[in-house]
């Protein structure tokens, strides 16, 4: 399963390996903060800060073209503010995570076959 889509990254980068290498690489150091965080903030229940970094996360995961984890967080934030479906955070920090490490490593893949 694909995880990732580098079409848009590939439109804002025009192509250009080395910029699309530099926000690949961007994202994988920015993956284990972002899990780390959400974890804690679910964690301590600190449901507002959880919305908050999940809004954080929302634009580095549409840039490489995860775009129905990115409709995902982007719910997570709104249910944070509104504060409601507490049941399904667990839920959403758990997949943003396995889908993210995957992500991971189909990226580290594009960028060893990229010239």
């Amino acid at each position: 399963m694909a995880y990732t889509n580098l079409d848009y990254l590939r439109t804002i980068t025009e192509g250009d390996n080395n910029s699309m290498r530099e926000l690949i690489l961007l994202f994988i150091e920015q993956v284990p903060e972002f899990i780390g965080n959400l974890k804690k903030h679910l964690a301590e229940e600190q449901f507002l800060e959880l919305g908050k970094e999940a809004h954080k996360a929302k634009s580095s995961v549409m840039i490489m073209g995860m775009d129905n984890l990115s409709h995902d967080l982007k719910t997570l934030q709104l249910d944070t503010i509104s504060g409601i479906r507490k049941e399904t955070y667990a839920q959403r920090v758990s997949r943003f995570e396995k889908e993210c490490l995957a992500a991971v490593e189909e990226l580290n893949k594009a960028m060893s076959e990229m010239k």
